[in-house]
């Protein structure tokens, strides 16, 4: 009995030896999009990486633009400048924003001059304001404040509108206004709090100025804490502009940090920041024509109608009706920022183009991300993704960062604006003349 006790013993140990030196699945899966099939690896074919970023500041240096632009430096000293909405006069509005402490679980950046529990446990919750006086960018001072984590802003007719994480709001506006010192109104409530890195809330009008389109991330990387957690969230809401008549325009987009509308056909696009822990190589970020009543996946699938191996066989449904994306961006790499391009100032290429920021990647054992790329756009359908800004990489080996690019937005003048939050810095791409 002892001897057939401890040969059980031994096949048992042996079989848990086999199964911990179990190859990875190295197998791949082909996934036709609208701009070219893309190959997707088996879920953890590499194990997940956690490889924070050190960002050093750029000590005199500027990001890197294709031959024919400048970079310059718009406005500097701010405090986790996160988004940009311009004016039609050609205001320039930035919200100040940031993680706050509680909410984290998983972020990665030491911050040049200052501590990570600073950047992270005080977000500054304001709006400023930049005006062209004499040719020059000059800060206005503080817009609006006493907010909630603001990210999204909007004019509409006589008001200025904020989506803070937890609501969205309208205040009193009329153009060349320098300050908002009158009471605004909340015309939404919005699900906050718990884990909420994806505290952003950003907001477009429809080209027919009929609804105003809220992106809501995800209150969790993967689902994990219970989809009662996800009620109205992982999704863009659709309203009236005085906040009546929500609808779920689209759902099973993980965080769609960044949302615009086409100004050439109007359709919504979005970039979404897709999931972490399955590897290197998944899941990819993502920019996409957004459906009505349209379902992107999450948490139930991926990029299509892959099976996340976290939900396998819970909801066979949604996997069967999630939509492939339209342009993959990349695992990981963060892809915030989206931004049309209709002016005529840069080279004819970028016309009817779109802009994404990429912030850049903590889940990846190499750097990823930390960039702005260009995808071009003919016809209303989307080309392949190229580099714009770069240089934002200062050492890859020793994990270093000059800044991280978030918010862009194209200035009055055709010239493209970059948010750089861990910087505190806001970047000017024009033409060279």
């Amino acid at each position: 009995m002892k001897k057939q006790l401890l040969a059980l013993i031994y096949i048992a140990a042996v079989a848990a030896g086999c199964a911990q030196n179990k190859p990875a699945d190295t197998s791949k899966t082909s996934v036709a999009t609208s701009i070219g099939t893309i190959e997707l690896p088996a879920p953890h074919a590499t194990k997940s990486t956690t490889v924070y970023s050190d960002v050093i500041g750029w000590d005199n240096k500027t990001p890197i633009a294709p031959a024919g632009f400048k970079v310059s430096l718009y406005g500097n000293n701010l405090t986790n400048p996160r988004n940009i909405y311009v004016g039609r006069n050609g205001d320039v509005f930035v919200s100040e924003a940031n993680t706050e402490m509680g909410a984290v679980k998983r972020i990665g950046a030491s911050i040049v001059g200052a501590t990570k529990s600073q950047y992270l446990g005080k977000s500054k919750n304001d709006i400023i304001l930049f005006r062209e006086i004499n040719g020059k960018p000059t800060n206005m001072g503080v817009f609006l404040s006493g907010l909630h984590q603001p990210y999204g802003m909007l004019i509409w007719r006589n008001w200025f509108y904020v989506a803070c994480t937890d609501g969205l709001w309208a205040y009193p506006y009329y153009q060349g206004d320098t300050k908002i010192t009158g009471a605004g109104k909340k015309l939404l409530d919005l699900p906050a709090g718990g884990y909420n890195n994806h505290w952003t809330r950003n907001i477009v009008v429809s080209g027919d100025s009929a609804h105003i389109y809220v992106s809501v991330g995800s209150g969790s990387n993967d689902g994990e804490h219970g989809m009662d957690n996800e009620k109205r969230r992982a999704c863009i809401l659709q309203i009236k502009p005085d906040g009546t008549q929500e609808k779920t325009y689209a759902s099973g987009l993980r965080n769609p940090a960044g949302i615009a509308i086409n100004p050439f056909n109007y359709e919504v696009w979005a970039s979404v920041n897709e999931r972490d822990d399955l590897g290197d190589e998944l899941v990819p970020d993502y920019l996409t024509s957004v459906k009505d009543s349209a379902f992107y996946g999450w948490p139930y699938a991926y990029f299509g109608q892959h099976e996340d191996p976290n939900h396998k066989g819970e909801r066979p449904d949604l996997v069967a009706k999630t939509v492939v994306p339209d342009v993959s961006l990349g695992a990981h790499t963060a892809s915030l920022g989206l931004t049309f391009y209709k002016s005529r100032t840069f080279p004819v290429k970028y016309y009817r183009g779109a802009f994404v920021t990429q912030h850049g990647s903590w889940n990846s054992s190499k750097l990823v991300g930390y960039k702005v790329l260009f995808v071009p756009f003919t016809h209303g359908k989307p080309g392949k993704p190229e580099d714009f800004l770069t240089g934002f990489i200062a050492d890859a080996e020793k994990h270093q960062v000059h800044g991280r690019p978030v918010g862009v937005a194209v200035a009055q003048d055709g010239s493209l604006l970059i948010a750089d939050d861990t910087s505190n810095s806001i970047w000017k791409v024009s033409v060279n003349p």
